[in-house]
């Protein structure tokens, strides 16, 4: 903790973290309690609110059907952030571990695991994602779990690479001399060493997986209504551009600033846990 307040305390790193620490603590905040404050039910129907204006009453407008958007936009907060760090933790898991051990053994399994990588790093994330759900079906564990496989190579090459380094370093030499087991070498050893790194990416995937399944849910291979998204709501704002741009504007707004403040919340991290002289020395 004496670290952090010394590194965080000043500086542009300080800046970053802070605002996207704030930003995201708010969407946490609306994702755990965005259907109390709401100011409205937002899956009601009102015909006699069709495309209303912004005003005192909808700070946002309402969409083709009557809803609420500012009621939409806090209530799709929950799918964007548990469908962002869920699938996150996911990919973070099985590429840690596949890092962990194709760094440590040495032989042909290792290489052919990271050529498996190899393989899925090929394909962009969303196409990657696309071809699962539309193989799997939309649901929201679907969604997760087709974004969870896109991070997987990531976080195995990453770790592979810091494990590489790590491996020829004395204290990890000293371990092996006197008996220490390799699982307990990943564990005890390296795993705490590649720390610092996964969490920078990690915060990175978070907001990538945002976007991500914002433009699944664009193209009508999201999260299935009555879920409410931010990517569904831009795709149904589209139709209504110029008669309603209210629509898209906020829940494209509300994308653009979750996605930018994990990038800043990174970037942060990023300067002062990976890019400090001796970060990888403990």
């Amino acid at each position: 903790m004496r670290r952090w307040t010394r590194e965080f305390g000043s500086g542009k790193p300080a800046v970053q973290v802070s605002v996207g620490a704030a930003v995201i603590g708010v969407a946490l905040v609306l994702a755990a309690f965005g259907a109390r404050l709401g100011p409205y039910d937002p899956l009601r129907y009102d015909p006699r609110e069709v495309l209303t204006r912004p005003s005192v009453a909808h700070l946002l407008g309402t969409d083709p059907l009557g809803r609420d958007v500012f009621s939409q936009i806090i209530g799709g907060a929950r799918i964007s952030m548990v469908v962002g760090i869920v699938s996150v933790l996911g990919g973070l898991g099985a590429g840690t571990a596949i890092g962990l051990v194709a760094g440590t053994l040495r032989g042909r399994g290792a290489d052919v695991l990271m050529r498996a990588m190899d393989a899925l790093l090929v394909f962009p994330s969303l196409v990657l994602a696309l071809a699962i759900t539309a193989f799997l079906g939309v649901s929201l564990w679907n969604v997760i779990g087709a974004l969870a496989v896109t991070f997987v190579p990531t976080f195995a090459i990453l770790v592979r690479g810091e494990v590489l380094s790590l491996r020829e370093r004395e204290f990890i030499t000293a371990a092996g001399a006197l008996g220490v087991g390799r699982l307990r070498i990943m564990w005890r050893h390296l795993l705490p060493n590649v720390s610092d790194v996964l969490l920078v990416q990690a915060s990175f995937g978070v907001g990538t997986a945002i976007l991500t399944e914002a433009s699944l849910s664009f193209l009508g291979l999201g999260v299935p209504p009555p879920a409410l998204s931010w990517g569904r709501m831009l795709r149904e704002g589209y139709s209504y551009l110029l008669l309603a741009p209210w629509i898209s504007v906020a829940s494209g707004a509300a994308i653009f600033l979750v996605a930018l403040a994990f990038q800043m919340f990174s970037d942060g991290l990023r300067d002062v846990l990976v890019r400090r002289p001796g970060a990888a020395a403990r």
